[in-house]
C-alpha cells in the first residue's frame, strides 16, 4: 500500500528548479535512502514532504492518519526546560492516561458499588492500554536511546541551554527515535555521530518496523540501511527498489539506456529536418514535407542524459619546513575544566594525521587550542618556525546574504570576475549556483566555496575540522585525492571511517 504518493512535483527556489514534474512513491515498511549531487535538492524536497514547504506545482498525498517523524537538526526548543522534561514530551498522553489511572483508583473507596464497578473497570482497561504501549518500559526505551547516541543518562536533569550545538542535535534525534512514528524524515542524522554511534543508528533503523527515509552522503552507512533509493535525477524522482548496490549498477544501465535512446533521436531529428530542408521548397514534395514538420514537432524530445563530473581539488603548497612541525607537551584542552588527560604528541614533516575520539571529547577543541584560538589550561605547544597554516573550520562564519561570487571578489581581491567563476566552477559551483546567496546554496555548496577560497591560499599545513560534512561522494573523493597529494602536514578531524581510512593517515585518537 502507498504510505506516500509524489505527483508531477515542480518547485523553483531563488530563481532555480530544482524539481520539475517529479513522481515517485513510498510504501509501508519501506526502508528508503534519498541521494543526489550537492544542491540536487535532498532537503528541499524533505521540507516539502514536512510541509515546510508549499510545492509551485503538483501533489505530496499521505496516507490518513500517518504520523510523520522529521529530522530538525535547526528546530527552535525551549532552552529552559530540562532534556529529560523535552524528551519525555513524547509520551506526555500516557503519563496523563496513568494520572487517569491512579485517580480513579484512588477515588474508589469513596464510590457506590455501581460506580465503582464502572471506575475499576475504567483503570483496569487504561491499565491493559498502558500494557499495550509499553509504558513500563519507557525508562528502558530511554536508556537505550540515550546511550545509544554517546550520552550518559545525567544529562536528563541538564538544561538544554547549556548543551553544545552537536549535543542538541542528538537530543533533537533521540526525541525523534522515541516517538516511533509511521515514517521518519532524517536529513543527515549521522552529522554529529561518531563511529560507534552511527553503528548503533544504523542497527535501529534495520530493525525499525516502519518506514524512514534518510539523507546523507556517508555512502557506507547508505548500504547498510536501504532497501530502496530514491534519487534525485535531472531535477525528478527515480525509484529504485533495491539496496544500495542494486542502485549503484542499475543507474549505470539506465545511464547507458537514456544515452543510446537520445543518440538514436537525435539522428533521427537530423534526418527528418535534413528532409525537410530538402522537400519544403519543391511543389511536389511540399506537403509531405510539412507532414513530416508536424509530426516532428509533436515528438517529445528526450533531455540529454548528464552524469556528475568529476571534480579536482587541489591545496597549493608553500615550502618545506623542518622535521618536527608541531610539538605537543603534556596540553590540557578545554574551557573552565581539562576534557582529556595531558596530552603529548608530535607531528613530523608530510604526516598526515587523523584525530578520532567520541563526540564532546574535544577534537575541535584541541585543534582550536593548537591554533591559538582557545587557551591551554596547561602544558604547551610550538609550531615550528617555518609552519604556514591554512585552517577550514567546522562552523560556517561567512555572511550568507552575499552571493559566492561576491565572497570570493572580496576574499581574492587579486582575481577577476572569469577567474572566480572558473575557480568555483572546478570545485562544482556553476555560474547560476555562483549568483546566488550563500543563504540558498545547500551545505555541500557551500564547503565547496569555503574549500576553493582554501586552494587559494599556499600552505605547509592544512587543518580540516570535520570537511566532509554534507559533500558529495564525488566532492569527497576530490578531497581525499587533494589530502594525499599535499606534500606537506595535513590535520583532519573527521568522524566519516570510510573517509579517513581511505587516507591511510596516521590516527591520534582523543579518550576522555
Amino acid at each position: 500500500m502507498s504510505l506516500l504518493e509524489v505527483s508531477n512535483l515542480s518547485f523553483r527556489y531563488d530563481n532555480n528548479d530544482l524539481l520539475i514534474d517529479a513522481n515517485v512513491r513510498l510504501f509501508l515498511g519501506d526502508h528508503a535512502v534519498l541521494v543526489g549531487p550537492n544542491g540536487a535538492g535532498k532537503t528541499t524536497l524533505m521540507n516539502l514532504l514536512n510541509k515546510n514547504l508549499s510545492p509551485d506545482k503538483g501533489s505530496i498525498t499521505w496516507l490518513p492518519n500517518i504520523k510523520v517523524g522529521y529530522l530538525d537538526q535547526y528546530a527552535k526548543i525551549d532552552k529552559n526546560i530540562t532534556v529529560g522534561d523535552y524528551l519525555l514530551t513524547v509520551f506526555k498522553p500516557l503519563f496523563d492516561k496513568e494520572l487517569e489511572m491512579e485517580t480513579l483508583y484512588q477515588s474508589v473507596g469513596t464510590l457506590e458499588d455501581i460506580q465503582m464497578e464502572r471506575a475499576l473497570n475504567n483503570a483496569a482497561a487504561i491499565g491493559d492500554m498502558l500494557i499495550e504501549k509499553d509504558f513500563y518500559a519507557i525508562k528502558s526505551k530511554l536508556g537505550n536511546i540515550i546511550h545509544g547516541l554517546g550520552l550518559e543518562m545525567s544529562i536528563l536533569d541538564s538544561p538544554i541551554k547549556q548543551l553544545s550545538g552537536g549535543m542538541r542535535a542528538k537530543i533533537i534525534l533521540g526525541k525523534l527515535l522515541l516517538d516511533e512514528s509511521d515514517i521518519l524524515l532524517l536529513d543527515e542524522p549521522t552529522n554529529f555521530l561518531d563511529i560507534k554511534h552511527i553503528d548503533w543508528l544504523t542497527k535501529f533503523l534495520q530493525n525499525y518496523p516502519k518506514a524512514f527515509l534518510v539523507v546523507s552522503h556517508d555512502e557506507a552507512f547508505l548500504r547498510d540501511i536501504a532497501d530502496t533509493v530514491i534519487a534525485v535525477e535531472n531535477k525528478g524522482l527515480t525509484r529504485y527498489k533495491g539496496n544500495f548496490e542494486y542502485y549503484l549498477s542499475e543507474r549505470e544501465i539506465r545511464f547507458q539506456m537514456s544515452e543510446k535512446a537520445f543518440v538514436a533521436q537525435q539522428k533521427f531529428i537530423q534526418k527528418q529536418e535534413t528532409f525537410i530542408a530538402k522537400n519544403i521548397v519543391r511543389a511536389s514534395t511540399t506537403k509531405q514535407a510539412q507532414s513530416v514538420r508536424t509530426k516532428l514537432e509533436k515528438i517529445e524530445k528526450l533531455g540529454k542524459p548528464v552524469k556528475q563530473k568529476e571534480l579536482k581539488f587541489h591545496f597549493p603548497f608553500a615550502k618545506d619546513t623542518g622535521r618536527d612541525v608541531l610539538t605537543i607537551s603534556d596540553l590540557e584542552i578545554g574551557y573552565t575544566k581539562a576534557l582529556l588527560k595531558p596530552i603529548d604528541y608530535i607531528i613530523r614533516k608530510n604526516e598526515k594525521v587523523i584525530i578520532t575520539g567520541k563526540n564532546g571529547v574535544g577534537k575541535s577543541t584541541l585543534v582550536k587550542t593548537v591554533l591559538g584560538l582557545i587557551k591551554p589550561i596547561s602544558g604547551s605547544f610550538k609550531w615550528i618556525d617555518t609552519a604556514n597554516i591554512s585552517y577550514f573550520e567546522q562552523e560556517f562564519t561567512f555572511n550568507q546574504e552575499r552571493t559566492a561570487s561576491e565572497l570570493c571578489f572580496e576574499v581574492l581581491q587579486d582575481m577577476d570576475h572569469k577567474k572566480v567563476y572558473s575557480l568555483l566552477a572546478r570545485f562544482g559551483i556553476s555560474r547560476e549556483m555562483a549568483d546566488r546567496k550563500l543563504s540558498s546554496l545547500s551545505g555541500g555548496q557551500k564547503t565547496k566555496v569555503r574549500l576553493a577560497l582554501m586552494s587559494q591560499r599556499k600552505s605547509n599545513v592544512i587543518i580540516l575540522d570535520e570537511p566532509t560534512n554534507h559533500l558529495d561522494q564525488i566532492a569527497k573523493d576530490a578531497l581525499r585525492k587533494a589530502i594525499m597529494e599535499f606534500p606537506g602536514v595535513a590535520i583532519i578531524v573527521s568522524h566519516d571511517k570510510a573517509f579517513h581510512d581511505e587516507l591511510g593517515a596516521l590516527e591520534l585518537e582523543l579518550k576522555g
